[in-house]
């Protein structure tokens, strides 16, 4: 089963106008499928190159012009799959852009902490970026109906909108502890810094068990027994893989205001779970409004992405404790929102806060009203 994606539309705009495309994900967020799907509709010649495979990586060293425009034959569009496993790949795409203009380059990564590293300058100017997600609560109410996935929202908050997962809900618990292995963050693996695997799994777990509170590097260093440098190396890694994300505390300098915390969410709620190894249902948990409020972000950060609309995104909290789960900054204004599982719970915004910013409007997120917050409006 093919599911739309928002971004296959956005992407198809911006083919031939002289630039490569990168497209990064996560492992299995669907990447390939939708690319394969999109270039199958054109009436053009493809050329897939799979990164993953040896003897691709091996026919792209030491590449040149002349190489690359034999390579290239008589295809109008190059697809490199895994480009972050190809050594030299931003040379390699350089001389595409400059020297086969006509040809359409496309590139994904499931890590962009080497393929990035290795694109920014030779790509410089040359170069459209994109993040695809696993699915959104939107793409899916476009696929199946508002009522139908409606209706799965407590499922969703277990096991997640991984592709995999989505599809074959018969067999999610079973899929989920296999991608929440370490074939999620293979990438990560490779590199000669990570020498630990066994303190990766402790630390994400770590992270897991503290969804939805901000979190201490020195605590989480004292957990999993290393410093609190390499903890904070890891974090970046693992939110480089597009496994976890972070937001930061907001402040503007009014007193007590936390400066400098962290919240650390996952991309996928299914991953997070599997990762403790726990799918219990909702009403039987202890952590039901962490799942909510990581869905919550989560989504919001699939929404804006969907509109290519830029926000700063933040949470704020006090030293007394004082708290507001979600704020965005966008064009100047300030907005707040609170999540709350029972529709019937009552918003507390602190007196601190609207005091020291009146001109913020303030909302609370419940499953009764949670659309607005995460997708367009039908037309």
């Amino acid at each position: 089963m093919f599911i739309d994606r928002y971004i296959s539309q956005l992407l198809t705009e911006k083919l031939f106008q002289g630039k490569v495309i990168l497209l990064f994900g996560s492992r299995q967020s669907g990447k390939t499928t939708l690319l394969q799907h999109m270039l199958n509709q054109l009436p053009r010649q493809v050329l897939f190159l799979n990164g993953d495979e040896a003897d691709v990586r091996s026919m792209l060293l030491d590449s040149t012009s002349s190489r690359l425009k034999l390579l290239a034959g008589d295809h109008d569009i190059i697809f490199i799959d895994e480009a972050q496993r190809i050594a030299d790949i931003g040379l390699i795409l350089k001389l595409f852009a400059d020297q086969l203009p006509g040809v359409q380059v496309i590139a994904t990564g499931s890590s962009s902490f080497e393929l990035a590293n290795r694109l920014n300058e030779p790509l410089t100017g040359r170069k459209w970026e994109y993040q695809l997600y696993p699915l959104s609560f939107e793409e899916m109410v476009h696929q199946h109906g508002w009522l139908e996935e409606k209706r799965l929202l407590s499922h969703r908050l277990l096991y997640g909108y991984y592709p995999e997962i989505v599809t074959h809900p018969g067999s999610a618990r079973e899929r989920l502890k296999a991608l929440s292995g370490s074939y999620l963050y293979r990438d990560l693996l490779m590199l000669e810094s990570i020498k630990k695997p066994v303190m990766l799994e402790k630390l994400l777990k770590a992270l897991a068990l503290q969804l939805g509170n901000e979190v201490s590097y020195q605590e989480l260093a004292r957990l999993v027994g290393v410093n609190a440098n390499t903890v904070e190396k890891y974090i970046d890694l693992l939110e480089k893989s597009f496994v976890i994300f972070r937001l930061t505390a907001y402040s503007r300098n009014i007193r007590n205001e936390i400066k400098k915390g962290r919240k650390i969410y996952f991309y996928d709620n299914g991953i997070r779970n599997a990762i403790i190894g726990n799918f219990s249902q909702l009403d039987l948990r202890t952590d039901t409004g962490s799942l909510w409020e990581n869905f919550l972000v989560s989504e919001r950060m699939k929404y804006l992405s969907s509109l290519q609309q830029d926000a700063n995104r933040y949470f704020w909290r006090t030293t007394q404790q004082q708290e507001i789960d979600y704020l965005e900054e966008a064009n100047g204004q300030l907005c707040a929102w609170e999540f709350k599982w029972n529709p019937k719970a009552k918003a507390r915004f602190s007196k601190t806060f609207t005091k020291a910013y009146p001109d913020c409007p303030t909302a609370m997120v419940t499953p009764d009203n949670f659309e607005a917050f995460i997708m367009r409006s039908p037309e």
